[in-house]
């Protein structure tokens, strides 16, 4: 069986499972404790910090520690909106964010916070004129993933953050990264981004451990309160271990990128060529977008259905994204980029890592073959 879901998470590095079993098992004195124990744990989270940063080129002490980057988004929208409130109650984002910040939103919303969602082209990308054009004298928050979890479709975050902070300084952007990391190149403060969000299980790393950049100067209202870890952002003992072992992820990937994305982005090209001489099949994701993500519909078969029998032939794959794989309702960011319901309901997504070989995308194709040979006398009319 190959695995091709790398976009809902991937294989620890074993020297990342390695140094994380060491840490537990040797080291695992609480860092907020002064004695000896309590020191090393210290002196870990402080090199895990600093090699953090430099991942993604920023500073030590602009990092916070979270669970993941669902954690993070909250904390980056929700501490972000609370704590400026005073300046206005006006949020900016779009209908096919990660469900971490599109329900954050809504909440707020609930709240009483004003949200507006800009619509994306047929690509799913938005400019960054129209971001600008949405803001407002009480906007706070522009809130935009840099590559979509579904279709791959990459948001021109650099031209969106130096535009906005041209025409509104005062508003924050905060970009959600995860799926961007480790394959196409980050630069967070290059992009004015204030606020900057990853998850290390989606670069093989640990679940459960992740990131929020928050720029030199922006004050979040913390979401969990009980302690001043964190930088007094996000009470709670640090996980020594699981944070030691996303440094060590986060340094793998950075060194990989390039060629990761150089040599995946070709296996990627030939399956899309693939499904698009397929007739059953249409293409949602486009050449422009990132290196390791295929995205496709099959309008006549209901995706789980597409998905088991892929499997069958020896690849797994995933329908939506992994926290919303298991809903039965057409993908939100589908009908956002245009497609019908028949569209939005049949989508499965390929996703490639770091291990997969010719050989491997080619097993895939003959799969997407065989799969709809298959599935062919039982497809809807539509």
């Amino acid at each position: 069986m190959k695995y091709f879901d790398y976009a809902a998470t991937t294989p620890p590095y074993p020297d990342v499972v390695r140094t994380m079993t060491e840490i537990m098992e040797t080291q695992f004195g609480n860092a907020s404790s002064i004695h000896g124990y309590g020191e090393r744990a210290d002196q870990l989270l402080r090199r895990a910090r600093t090699g953090c940063a430099a991942a993604i080129g920023v500073k030590a002490d602009e990092i916070v520690f979270t669970s993941g980057a669902t954690e993070s988004n909250n904390l980056a929208i929700k501490g972000a909106a609370l704590r400026y409130s005073s300046r206005g109650k006006h949020i900016i984002t779009t209908a096919t964010e990660h469900a971490s910040v599109y329900e954050s939103v809504l909440q707020l919303q609930q709240w009483g916070w004003d949200v507006t969602f800009i619509p994306v082209d047929s690509t799913g990308v938005v400019t960054a004129e129209q971001v600008v054009k949405a803001v407002r004298s009480d906007t706070v928050l522009v809130s935009l993933m840099h590559v979509n979890n579904e279709t791959g479709a990459i948001h021109p975050v650099e031209e969106i953050g130096n535009l906005l902070k041209k025409n509104a300084p005062r508003v924050l952007f905060h970009v959600d990264g995860v799926q961007g990391f480790g394959k196409v190149h980050v630069a967070p403060a290059k992009w004015k981004a204030d606020l900057y969000s990853l998850s290390a299980h989606k670069v093989r790393g640990p679940k459960g451990a992740g990131l929020l950049y928050v720029r030199s100067g922006v004050e979040l209202t913390p979401l969990l309160s009980g302690g001043s870890q964190e930088h007094g952002l996000r009470a709670g003992t640090e996980n020594t271990a699981l944070i030691v072992g996303m440094a060590k992820a986060m340094r793998i990937a950075t060194e990989r990128q390039i060629d990761f994305s150089s040599r995946i982005r070709l296996l990627r090209d030939r399956v899309m060529k693939t499904i698009a001489s397929i007739p059953e099949l249409e293409l949602n994701s486009t050449q422009d977008g990132a290196p390791h993500i295929v995205h496709f519909s099959y309008p006549a078969m209901k995706a789980e259905v597409a998905l088991h029998t892929l499997e069958q032939f020896g690849c797994t794959v995933s329908t939506q994204s992994a926290c919303s794989s298991r809903s039965a309702e057409p993908s939100r960011v589908l009908l956002a980029m245009g497609r019908d319901v028949a569209c939005a309901s049949g989508g499965l997504r390929i996703s490639f890592g770091d291990e997969h070989t010719e050989e491997d995308a080619a097993m895939l194709e003959k799969a997407l073959h065989q799969m709809v040979a298959q599935l062919r006398p039982l497809e809807r009319r539509l």
